[in-house]
């Protein structure tokens, strides 16, 4: 499914709907940036400092298999229950996905075992092979946000789709969603980023929503915390961290 910029254009002209991609999106591809940059930097003479990098690799990877997990389950199939063949491509690059992951992850588990006279050529190697599994994950993900959503928002109402999005959320285990808001919560702007929280602390139990607010606050600059704070009328002792 070829993607042009008129076709760009008409989505990104298109009146505000549902987007379940838009946030993961943005989780990810700071993720993958800030691994790929912490790996190029890694010290190969430290073995504590490389092992650290190889460790924060193995999370993002997981973190990918599982991402690929729900977009299947979830929005491929609705995508084929209402247009047919519309996700065979994506699909595809998904099972490509999954083998560029287990090798990475085998590649990456490797150093760990490596020769100290191998370790930077290694270490050079896998950062190469990242660089180009975030390139194409990038462009993959252009294609999730214009065409796929087009196909989504001519088929579903926005609430069938946010009916879509509550129960891909649902099958996440509680481990993964801190991770997940992590990586997601810093990077939103700040009208998602409070229009998120303010919708956990509308449907959650009060101990997850406080253990998100926890997770995420370490991870926020004093100006965009002091906004969400602000948002959310927290508590005085909780705004200010």
């Amino acid at each position: 499914m070829n993607i042009d910029l008129h076709e760009l254009q008409q989505v990104a002209q298109a009146a505000p709907r549902v987007d379940m991609y838009a946030g993961i999106h943005k989780a990810l591809r700071a993720l993958m940036a800030d691994t790929l940059l912490h790996l190029g930097r890694a010290d190969c003479d430290d073995a504590q400092e490389l092992e650290e990098a190889v460790q924060r690799l193995l999370q993002l990877l997981e973190l990918c298999r599982g991402h690929l997990h729900h977009e299947n389950e979830f929005i491929h199939r609705a995508m084929e229950a209402r247009a047919p063949g519309a996700s065979g491509q994506i699909a595809h690059e998904h099972a490509q996905h999954e083998e560029q992951i287990a090798a990475l992850a085998a590649q990456a588990r490797a150093l760990s075992y490596a020769a100290v006279p191998a370790r930077a050529a290694e270490v050079l190697a896998l950062y190469r092979a990242l660089s180009l599994f975030v390139a194409h994950n990038f462009e993959h993900m252009h294609v999730e946000e214009t065409a796929h959503n087009a196909v989504l928002w001519a088929r579903y109402t926005d609430a069938e789709l946010i009916e879509i999005h509550d129960a891909l959320v649902a099958s996440i285990p509680p481990e993964e969603m801190m991770f997940i808001l992590r990586w997601l919560v810093p990077y939103l702007n700040p009208a998602e980023r409070l229009a998120l929280m303010a919708d956990m602390r509308a449907h959650a139990p009060a101990p997850a929503f406080a253990a998100a607010i926890e997770t995420v606050r370490p991870h926020l600059n004093e100006r965009d915390w002091a906004k969400l704070a602000a948002g959310l009328r927290l508590p005085g002792e909780c705004a200010r961290g």
